[in-house]
């Protein structure tokens, strides 16, 4: 089952509020045989609400009886309104405009800054964090190449490498490693993750790929440690100027961040890290975000395809040109450009992707 009916189904008979954004990691298997059932009653209806909140969600429940209003703003769990029979249970205030900035004040982030920090800064201060990231991203990307998990692309990707049809190479083990992460998150795995941006997704997209990279190169832990905060800095920058939600793919802005530091641990200039990022932007920003789902583990597969080669070009110094679409001045003006498309631009293609999704 996926969508939203089963998913507004699963949480009235078997969610815990307790747990948040776990709140039906406990389902179990009778459970889920009366999801089924009252599935198949069909009096769950979905519609786009208008408006220009990016995030909103409203459930109206009624048993015949008692009639319940329940209103989400801007994040998942933000509960601003509950209304019983007319009473209001719970009225928050939410100012709309803290909710469209970053949590934390990131205009200290530029590519030049991440570049000259990772350079820098004391190994000892990021490797607890990074450690962490290491060994949650790994054990799901290795139980996503064991079991069955979605369309199993990294497995598909393995299994090619293993029968000689793919090339036993870095950028097909890479891409394989991390779509097996997705494949295995997006299917249900329980496994836990480190997030980039809030988003799993982006938190394998960012790391697996470098991991795989720095194991087949023998690189030092410090250089792999390295190399991630360029990836995870790099995502969430690209991230911070897309916007918390977007019909803008995710795992675009963490496959950048991959450029950057595959370009970084090949010892490229910062000139071409920005190279590595400006060629990655150029290719893959149209590609569209349709929701959390087995389809994101081919995304990203896609993007670590496209890292590889941004990064090979601009270690050769071929980079794409200013006036090349959506190509800057410089890697802000592209970067800038891309957060310009994403959150204007892409507004009518996310009502149209809820649209389609809720025939």
């Amino acid at each position: 089952m996926i969508g939203i009916e089963p998913a507004i189904a699963m949480g009235m008979i078997a969610g815990d509020d307790k747990k948040e954004l776990m709140v039906i990691s406990d389902v179990t298997h009778k459970q889920v045989e009366e999801v089924r059932n009252f599935l198949d009653k069909k009096i769950i209806k979905t519609h786009v609400y208008p408006g220009d909140i990016k995030l909103y969600i409203r459930l109206e429940i009624s048993n015949g009886e008692d009639n319940v209003l329940l209103e989400i703003k801007h994040t998942h769990t933000n509960v601003t309104r509950i209304l019983k029979n007319g009473k209001v249970l719970l009225s928050q205030v939410c100012n709309d405009g803290d909710f469209n900035s970053s949590l934390t004040d990131r205009r200290v982030l530029t590519v030049k800054y991440i570049y000259d920090l990772a350079k820098t800064i004391d190994i000892d201060l990021i490797k607890p964090i990074f450690e962490k990231v290491i060994t949650c991203n790994s054990a799901i990307a290795e139980e996503g190449l064991k079991g069955k998990y979605g369309v199993n692309i990294g497995k598909m990707i393995l299994d090619n490498i293993e029968s000689g049809i793919y090339g036993n190479d870095i950028r097909n083990k890479a891409a394989s490693y991390a779509s097996a992460g997705s494949d295995a998150r997006m299917s249900g795995c329980g496994l836990p993750v480190m997030t980039t941006s809030g988003s799993g997704n982006q938190g394998m997209t960012a790391s697996l790929p470098i991991i795989k990279f720095a194991t087949e190169k023998k690189l030092s832990e410090e250089e792999l440690i390295r190399g991630l905060f360029v990836s995870h800095l790099t995502t969430i920058h690209v991230k911070t100027n897309v916007g918390r939600l977007s019909a803008y793919c995710g795992a675009i802005c963490a496959a950048a961040g991959v450029a950057a530091a595959l370009t970084f641990l090949h010892g490229g200039s910062y000139e071409m890290v920005c190279d590595a990022i400006t060629n990655i932007l150029g290719n893959l920003s149209g590609v569209i975000c349709d929701g959390a789902k087995a389809s994101c583990a081919m995304k990203i597969s896609s993007g670590i395809y496209s890292a590889f080669d941004a990064t090979m070009l601009a270690l050769h110094k071929d980079v794409l040109k200013s006036g090349d679409g959506i190509v800057g001045v410089d890697i802000e003006e592209t970067i800038r450009n891309v957060g310009e498309l994403a959150q204007c631009g892409m507004k009518g293609t996310d009502e149209t992707i809820l649209g389609i999704m809720t025939k």
